[in-house]
């Protein structure tokens, strides 16, 4: 606390914040079972998880990436597959659908 009546003064005293959280259900529990497992309390477990995560954003991200190669391959129609007609084909697909929809619609009435 900086003392107002001494200007010269720089009198700084550390007081904890209290504040109010909402954490996801599974972010609690987590939260809890670590202290329980560790002996501390939840408020310790819940600062040493916020200054974790604080400084993690304080290092640089690395930007190296693995290389990887991507190996084109021939690739082409099945025999009796004409690219000219597969719009016939997708009709030909769909109608077959569309009857046996219509077959079991029938056979549940």
């Amino acid at each position: 606390m900086m003392s107002g009546a001494y200007p010269d003064s720089t009198v700084v005293e550390a007081a904890a914040m209290r504040t109010t959280l909402t954490l996801d259900d599974d972010l609690a529990a987590e939260l809890n079972r670590t202290a329980r497992h560790s002996g501390k309390s939840f408020k310790d477990v819940v600062n040493a998880a916020i200054r974790r995560g604080l400084s993690a954003g304080e290092r640089p991200i690395s930007t190296v990436r693995p290389e990887f190669e991507v190996t084109p391959e021939a690739c082409g129609f099945m025999a009796g597959i004409d690219p000219l007609r597969l719009n016939q084909l997708l009709d030909q697909l769909d109608l077959e659908d569309f009857a046996a929809a219509t077959a079991k619609n029938q056979d549940l009435t």
